[in-house]
């Protein structure tokens, strides 16, 4: 009885550790095809809201659909109008931490005067629309998110479904061509403060004498590289939304 028990014994701990390892698995690919599944859907809903967005703001009007403008002028005012000020602060503080920095680089090689080319060119290509994209994203993509999640909440978005309205026509693409259109106008004013400050900076506290500051500066900027921040802000305005 002793060994008949002992082996039973043995039996049921071995049997209790397979069905353990065997849960332990089944839970644990339980839990990664939920991550896929809900990774997938995520992906599935971004790709619908996409290209539901872009179809409403590009193929409709040609359909006999037109844009309703009047709530897109609402947004343009919210999205651009009230956010000029925090985009000129920071555009210009950029401008002229990065005459500060480029400076103490370039004299080391004696080209100081060319802190006007390096802030010109540097801030139109990359940080011109990246830091308008960043204050952007974290005034106006803030707001847009909180707002749509109350609208979600309090069943507005239900009831245009109710209606047989689409959605996304009349919440996010207005929204959308406000971002559009308003994103690189404030991408050039940005730029513009940004050289400002550099400017500023470079006649002011590096020594540089203000017409070989403002020729360096014309000689290295080219339209290019205006057309490159203006199609990056116009990415940054999708991704936004």
């Amino acid at each position: 009885m002793g060994l008949e028990s002992f082996i039973t014994c043995i039996l049921d701990v071995e049997m209790f550790m397979v069905r353990s390892f065997f849960g332990f698995i089944g839970r644990r690919g339980f839990e990664i095809t939920g991550a896929f599944e809900n990774f997938f859907k995520e992906i599935s809903g971004l790709y619908y809201l996409t290209r539901s967005t872009l179809y409403c703001t590009f193929i409709e009007p040609f359909r006999g659909k037109p844009i309703n403008w009047r709530p897109v002028w609402t947004q343009m005012e919210e999205v651009g109008v009230k956010s000029t000020t925090i985009v000129f602060l920071v555009s210009f503080l950029i401008g002229v931490i990065l005459a500060f920095q480029s400076a103490h680089q370039l004299s080391r090689l004696g080209a100081l005067e060319f802190v006007g080319a390096l802030v010109g060119v540097a801030i139109l290509r990359e940080l011109g629309p990246l830091m308008t994209a960043l204050v952007m994203s974290g005034r106006v993509g803030a707001a847009f998110t909180a707002e749509m999640g109350t609208m979600k909440v309090s069943d507005e978005v239900l009831a245009l479904e109710i209606m047989a309205l689409n959605p996304v026509k009349f919440l996010i693409t207005p929204r959308f061509i406000a971002l559009l259109i308003m994103l690189p106008c404030l991408t050039i004013m940005a730029d513009l403060m940004g050289i400002l400050g550099g400017f500023l900076i470079g006649i002011t506290t590096l020594g540089i004498d203000p017409v070989t500051y403002i020729n360096n500066s014309l000689d290295a900027m080219v339209i290019k590289d205006v057309v490159t921040g203006l199609i990056k802000s116009a990415v940054f305005a999708v991704i936004i939304v």
